[in-house]
């Protein structure tokens, strides 16, 4: 997994928005943490109750990390201030995208599958 991490980071060097995409248990989190790891960005773990976490970069840019597993309706979004991480960040990852719909037009697709143990991961 590090070594695609590895190599999405030098495809996406400046960042981007990304929706990711993925059933339970199929890497989307352990991804992200191999991108935080390739960008020398310590990992806190999956935001699932904090919905995201905010990592700086050397450089002064950010990571946000969102998991919007536990969101309902799209209104949700606006209590946490969505529309602005959105545009302040340098890297954005979305787990669970599907809620955020209206605010992911254009964004960049990311999708990881589980095959019987054999993890396939497309950008």
């Amino acid at each position: 997994m590090q070594v695609v991490a590895n190599t999405f980071v030098e495809h996406f060097p400046n960042g981007g928005q990304f929706a990711v995409y993925g059933e339970m248990g199929a890497g989307k989190t352990t991804f992200i943490q191999g991108v935080c790891r390739a960008l020398n960005v310590p990992f806190a773990g999956s935001p699932t109750f904090s919905l995201v976490n905010e990592y700086t970069l050397a450089d002064g840019r950010k990571l946000y990390h969102f998991d919007l597993y536990r969101l309902n309706r799209v209104e949700e979004l606006s209590a946490i201030g969505f529309e602005e991480y959105l545009e302040t960040g340098t890297y954005v990852f979305i787990e669970w995208p599907q809620i955020a719909a209206p605010f992911t037009e254009g964004m960049h697709e990311l999708s990881i599958r589980d095959e019987g143990g054999v993890r396939e991961i497309v950008f």
